[in-house]
């Protein structure tokens, strides 16, 4: 029998994610800055590649968000 669709946690899984995202973000803003000139121009567009790539999941994440408090709240 499979087990039933708990989803009573979600927001907080979503939020938790979202935050993560979010501290990553911030290291490695702080890693470019700390280390400007011993990267190259290749890891530095990398991680600004990836930084917008994260953006992107932030926005994905708080939409979920919003769905699923409201989905509970129904």
């Amino acid at each position: 029998m499979a087990k039933p669709d708990d989803r009573s946690d979600n927001v907080e899984k979503l939020q938790e994610m979202l935050q993560n995202t979010e501290e990553n973000i911030r290291e490695s803003q702080a890693y470019v800055a700390a280390n400007a000139n011993e990267i190259s121009a290749e890891e530095r567009a990398n991680i600004e590649a990836k930084n917008r790539r994260r953006a992107e999941s932030i926005e994905g994440f708080r939409s979920e968000i919003k769905d699923e408090a409201s989905q509970s709240q129904s």
